[in-house]
Formats: C-alpha cells, structure tokens, sequence
C-alpha cells in the first residue's frame, strides 16, 4: 500500500522515460503522416494532371468518344456549354453531371469536395476544368478519392507500431539500466537495515562498477566506522563515569550505615567532612560531565576580542599555589574567544601541572604569523610519548600518577581539549627536557589578522 502512495524511484523514473519517448515518437508521427499526406495529396494531382493531359486533347482536335477510360482516377465528365455529358467514364455514362461547379471568372480550374458526387461513393474531390471551345467553355470534371492529411491507412499504422515499439524498447532499457545502477543501493540498504549495536563491525559491500555508488558505499563505510569508535568511547565513558560516581556514592553510604550503627562512638563533625568531600568530587564530576555534554553537541560560543596574556596574568594573580608559577608574558596578543572557556583550559592545565610539578610551573603566552600560542609546563616526571594522546580520553588516569592525581575527576584534560576545538584551535603535548608541556594555540583576532575592524561572532 504504501508503494502506491510513494512510488520507488525506478518506477518513477521508468514512466517518465516512457512519457517522454511517446510525446518524441507522437511528434515525430505526426510530421511523418503529415509528410506521407502531402505526398499522397502531390500523387493524386498527379493523377488528376494525367486525365486532364490525356481528354484535352481529345476534346479539342476530336473526335471525343462517349465513353472515355478511366485511368487513375475515380471518374471523368465532360460537359457541354448546354450542361449536357458528351462524354464519361464507363461508371457515369448515362448519368447527370457529377458536379455543378465551375472555376471562377479569371481562373481555369477549382476543386471541391463532394460527399458523393452523384453517381460515386464516398466523398471525392472533384476538380473542375474550363477546356475552350469555339461555342464557348467546355467543363472537364476529374474525380479522385479524398486523401486525408495522414495520407494512407497503412501510415498510420506503421507510426503507431513504431512508435509503441519505441516506447516499451526506451522504458524497458531504462528499467533495466535502473535496476542494475540501483542493486548497490539495494545491498548497501539491506545491510544497514541488519547491522545493530551489536555488530558494528560489519560493513557494507562496496560496488566497483559505478563511481557515485563506490563513493557512497565507502562513505557510509567511514560512517560507520566513525559510529563503531564512538560507540566503543561512548561504552568506555560510560563503565568509566559509572565507576567514578560509584566510587563515592559506595563510600559514602558505608560511612553514614557505619555512623547509624555506632552512634555514641562515631565522629560526627569528622564523617560529615567526609561526606561533604565525597559530595564534593561527586559534583565536581557531574559538572565537567555537563561541560562535556554541551561541548559534544556543539552549543554556541559567544567570541569576544581578549588580550590572552592579560586574562592570564588576571587567573594567576587571583589564585594562589602551592608551587611555582613563573610567567612568561610578553606583551598583548589578540584572540577571539569565549573568556570562561578559555579561562577553563588555563585552570585545568594549572591543576594538572600543580599536581604533577615538583617545584615549578612556567605558563608562557607568545604568538606568530597565524595563531596564539600558550603553554603550561612543569618540571614533573612527565609523560611518555606514546601516552600523549591517552592522557586526553575521559576519566583516564596513567598508572604511574593514580596516587598523585586523586583530586582530579579525569575529565578536566579532555574537556580543555574540547574547549580548543571549540574555538578552532589545538590542545596538545609537545617535547620538553622536562616534565611535561602543554601547547594551546588558538587563531589570532581577525583584527590582528587582516587589519580590517573586528566584528564580535558567536
């Protein structure tokens, strides 16, 4: 049912090749019938110019017969001045004048058609002669069948035939050449439709015949291989957060079940701090959770031109730390950009670096022909080169920092990477001689860029 109400492609497709061939093939018809018309209209004025070379004569040198032959035509009539037949074809011989009609005053000849002409059937067109005799005008009658514009029967006939053979051959190869075009889209389709959750990994067969259906099946191909990595991040954030949100809910409610059972001994003041902090991270985690989720579906940012060294001296003059802080500010270097965005990623990077530095952090901020470049580095234990990446996936911890990396809810890198790609920038790791290096480059104002006036985009 529903097919009758959206009709597939092909089918579509199929008819309006078949409706456009047969208006092709009906024009054409009609051009050749209206030829082959005109050619037989030209073959009966033939005809009538033969009897009319052939009794002329007769009538003026003599002597006329009574009886006259046919010929090519249907009938001939010659009458008198007195409108009396002196002479007819065997059909009319002893019959009336066919026609009472002659050819104007100034003309020799006329022609009408008569539907009969008496003594004939059918309709006949007659085509009347003055002949000159020394009596007076002498009237020669030449009667022919009438010729249609199509010319003959047959004609049509033929045009129809072909013209139907043209238009089933036109809509049967398009068919055909649609059905085989389409087969991969079918494939590719009848694939998608089995591949659930549980089976990412399959692909869709990828045609080699066609271009566009090779590069679509291998497009849908890259989809899916994005899905299955998605998926599979998505099935790891999730076990991860699962674990770091239990992690606190358990200890938690053992602290408050151990409190309920030994009122009289439990310190109160002591397993509320405890509690609070377990409230604490569990908030900390459901907020960066939050972050990340209007990160990953893109949620407008609202750019403004900002002096990146002067919102970086206004974070580190404002907090205080337990290491370090050694600046590296130059002078002013223009950036569009979201400011608490981009005080995030400068107060994740501190944390982490504060975490992991053992005596120093040097936050640097410097910019070149195209971009702004901010660095935060420490003098750590570092981070090996095939890690540098790993550090970035959400709740990762390397092993070797577990112990020192507990205040940390495991997202705060990730989302300062997410935060850079917001504002078309790059968050990564980058060779030091010691510790570890942290390189945020982000593109220059537009102002700085061109030096055309900046216009605050969201």
């Amino acid at each position: 049912m529903l097919s009758w109400y959206l009709p597939s492609f092909r089918a579509r497709r199929t008819v309006a090749t078949g409706v456009v061939a047969a208006l092709v093939c009906a024009v054409v018809s009609v051009l050749f019938l209206m030829y082959t018309g005109n050619q037989a209209a030209d073959a009966a004025q033939s005809r009538v110019t033969e009897a009319w070379n052939r009794v002329v004569p007769l009538i003026r040198e003599g002597p006329l017969p009574s009886t006259l032959r046919k010929g090519r035509v249907e009938g001939i009539e010659v009458v008198d001045t007195k409108r009396r037949v002196v002479a007819a074809t065997p059909e009319l011989v002893g019959r009336p004048p066919i026609a009472a009609f002659s050819a104007p005053r100034g003309s020799v000849s006329a022609a009408r058609v008569l539907c009969p002409p008496p003594g004939l059937t059918g309709c006949m067109t007659v085509v009347s002669y003055k002949v000159y005799q020394p009596q007076g005008a002498w009237l020669l009658y030449v009667a022919v069948p009438v010729v249609p514009w199509y010319g003959q029967t047959t004609a049509v006939l033929l045009a129809v035939g072909v013209s139907l053979l043209v238009t089933a051959l036109m809509a049967a190869w398009v068919f055909r050449d649609l059905t085989k075009a389409l087969a991969p889209v079918n494939a590719i389709r009848a694939e998608l439709a089995e591949i659930t959750a549980t089976d990412l990994d399959r692909r869709v067969p990828v045609p080699t015949k066609y271009a566009e259906m090779k590069a679509l099946a291998e497009t849908v191909n890259d989809t899916l291989d994005r899905l299955e990595g998605a998926y599979a991040r998505l099935r790891r954030f999730t076990a991860d957060a699962s674990h770091d949100l239990r992690t606190p809910i358990t200890a938690m409610r053992t602290q408050l079940e151990e409190a309920l059972l030994h009122q009289r001994d439990t310190d109160w003041p002591g397993m509320t701090r405890a509690v609070l902090a377990g409230v604490d991270r569990l908030q900390a985690v459901a907020a960066d959770l939050l972050t990340l989720a209007r990160l990953d579906a893109h949620a407008p940012i609202h750019r403004t031109p900002t002096d990146l060294s002067s919102m970086v001296e206004a974070e580190l003059d404002r907090r205080t730390y337990q290491k370090k802080i050694i600046k590296d500010l130059p002078g002013p270097v223009c950036i569009d950009c979201d400011r608490m965005r981009i005080t995030r990623v400068l107060v994740n990077l501190l944390d982490n670096a504060e975490r992991h530095a053992n005596s120093q952090i040097v936050v640097s901020v410097r910019a070149d022909d195209t971009s702004v470049i901010m660095e935060v580095a420490d003098d750590g234990e570092g981070i090996a080169a095939e890690h540098r990446e790993l550090v970035f996936d959400r709740f990762t911890r390397l092993d070797a920092a577990r112990s020192r990396d507990a205040g940390g809810t495991g997202l705060g890198l990730a989302i300062a990477r997410e935060i850079a790609r917001a504002h078309e920038g790059t968050l990564t790791i980058e060779d030091s001689e010691r510790g570890a290096r942290f390189v945020l480059r982000l593109p220059l104002c537009r102002t700085a860029q061109n030096g055309q006036p900046h216009s605050t985009g969201a």
